[in-house]
C-alpha cells in the first residue's frame, strides 16, 4: 500500500473506521492513543464479534509513531493481510480481528487520494479488501515423505538473538522489515512448483529475479545500518 501516506509524526489523533463486520459503518473520531479494542467493556472500542477477544489489540504512540500490539488474542490479527503481532501503523493500514476489518486513518481527514468522492475507497485499500478472504495456503501433499526429507533438507538455519530492551517502536520497525521479508519469501515459496517423484523444484524466472533483488535489498539494507549516515 505504498500510495498511501504514513501517519504524520505530530498527529497524536486518529480515526477508525469499521469496514466489515456487525459494526460495520461505525466510525470512531480523534482517538488519542492509547486505544484498546476488544468484545468487552472498558474497550476504546467496543466490538460485536465473537471471533474478537476480549482485549484483542492495543495502539499506542512511541517516538512519534503508531504503534499497533496484537494482546496475545485467539485468532490473531492481520494489517494489510499480514499476520502481525507488533506493527507500526500508517494511514490507509487495514487491520482484520475476527470477522471485523478496520481501516486507520487520521483525525484530520480521509484516507482517499485527490479526486475520489466522500467515502469511495482508494483504489489499493479496495484491491486489499477483494483479497483478505483469498488463502494462500500451499499444497503439502506434494512434499517429500520425512525419511526423504531427512536425507536432503539441510540442517535448519539460526538466527541470532534480537537486541534486549528494545522500545515498542523499535520492535515494531525491527518487526516490519522482518514481516517484509517473511511475507515475500512465503509467497516467493508458494509460487514454486513441485511435482511428486521430481527431486528439483522450478521457479519461475521472473520470481528467480525477484528472490535475486530481495538478496540485493537485504544486503543494502544492511550496509546501511553498518554506515549509517
Amino acid at each position: 500500500m505504498s500510495s498511501l501516506h504514513s501517519l504524520p509524526k505530530s498527529m497524536a489523533a486518529i480515526t477508525i473506521t469499521i469496514l466489515h463486520g456487525a459494526d460495520r459503518g461505525r466510525v470512531f473520531r480523534d482517538l488519542r492513543p492509547p486505544v484498546t479494542v476488544g468484545r468487552e467493556e472498558g474497550n476504546s472500542i467496543q466490538l460485536n464479534d465473537e471471533r474478537v477477544s476480549r482485549c484483542h489489540l492495543k495502539i499506542q504512540e512511541d517516538n512519534n509513531r503508531i504503534v499497533l500490539t496484537d494482546l496475545d488474542s485467539t485468532n490473531g490479527t492481520k494489517v494489510n493481510g499480514q499476520e502481525s503481532h507488533l506493527r507500526i501503523l500508517r494511514s490507509g493500514d487495514l487491520i482484520a480481528i475476527g470477522r471485523s476489518l478496520l481501516l486507520i486513518g487520521h483525525a484530520s481527514g480521509s484516507t482517499a487520494t485527490a479526486g475520489q468522492e466522500d467515502g469511495e475507497l482508494d483504489p489499493t485499500v479496495a484491491r486489499e479488501l477483494a483479497d483478505m478472504d483469498r488463502s494462500s495456503a500451499c499444497d503439502f501433499d506434494v512434499f517429500p515423505t520425512a525419511n526423504e526429507a531427512v536425507a536432503t533438507v539441510a540442517p535448519a538455519a539460526r538466527l541470532p538473538g534480537l537486541p534486549e530492551n528494545l522500545t515498542p517502536s523499535q520492535a515494531a520497525q525491527i518487526s516490519e522489515l522482518l514481516d517484509a521479508v517473511h511475507g515475500q519469501l512465503k509467497r516467493l515459496i508458494e509460487s514454486a512448483v513441485i511435482q511428486e517423484g521430481d527431486p528439483q523444484v522450478h521457479l519461475a524466472h521472473a520470481h528467480w529475479l525477484e528472490l535475486v533483488q530481495l538478496q540485493s535489498l537485504l544486503a543494502e539494507t544492511l550496509r546501511r545500518i553498518g554506515n549509517p549516515e
